[in-house]
């Protein structure tokens, strides 16, 4: 593949980008990301916490997006990626459970979960994911690969690429978070004073 297919490539997997609900109804991106920014800023006015979960380079977009959330959206994050946290519970538990125990442990009802996903089927993901959703949680997926992955029908809202590489799926849920957190950053000199006041 050359560098202009693979760009065409990229292209297409974006502009097929499913959005689906906890029903598995499909809706529009546009309506998603609407809502996905709503119940974000909700957590954000109530003081909730978002967390954000992935492996291999999903757990890298989870650490980004956690710091640009923090730092230019003042959204308390947290991620499980603390190499003592992750070696305890997988050792003691097992690493199915690095993610769940500590969502046990911490998540209360209106928290948020993004879970990130290449395969939509990394069993320690989907785990968390029903955890979240146990505690009331507001639990929002992404995924790629097959269609009928597992991942893509545990969240409130499902966010799939047709993706059927690493590569070309992390690209694009890089896309996705970029443009969830870009709707997130605050105005320094109008929003932040606001939110500082409250």
């Amino acid at each position: 593949m050359n560098w202009t297919n693979n760009i065409s490539n990229l292209e297409n997997c974006l502009k097929s980008l499913s959005a689906r609900d906890k029903a598995g109804d499909e809706t529009d991106s546009d309506s998603a990301f609407a809502q996905w920014k709503d119940r974000t800023v909700q957590v954000r006015e109530n003081r909730r916490t978002a967390y954000l979960i992935g492996n291999g380079a999903s757990a890298s977009m989870a650490s980004h997006f956690a710091a640009d959330l923090a730092k230019n959206g003042r959204i308390r994050t947290e991620i499980f990626t603390d190499l003592s946290l992750i070696t305890a519970v997988a050792n003691d538990v097992d690493y199915e459970s690095v993610f769940s125990e500590p969502l046990r442990w911490r998540m209360t009802e209106g928290d948020m979960l993004v879970a990130v996903s290449s395969s939509g089927n990394s069993p320690n993901v989907l785990a968390g994911c029903e955890t979240a959703m146990s505690v009331g949680g507001f639990v929002v997926t992404l995924s790629a690969m097959k269609p009928d992955n597992a991942l893509r029908s545990l969240g409130n809202l499902n966010f799939y690429v047709p993706a059927e590489t690493y590569g070309a799926a992390e690209t694009c849920h890089a896309a996705v978070l970029h443009y969830w957190m870009d709707k997130m950053i605050l105005n320094p000199t109008t929003d932040q004073q606001a939110v500082f006041k409250k």
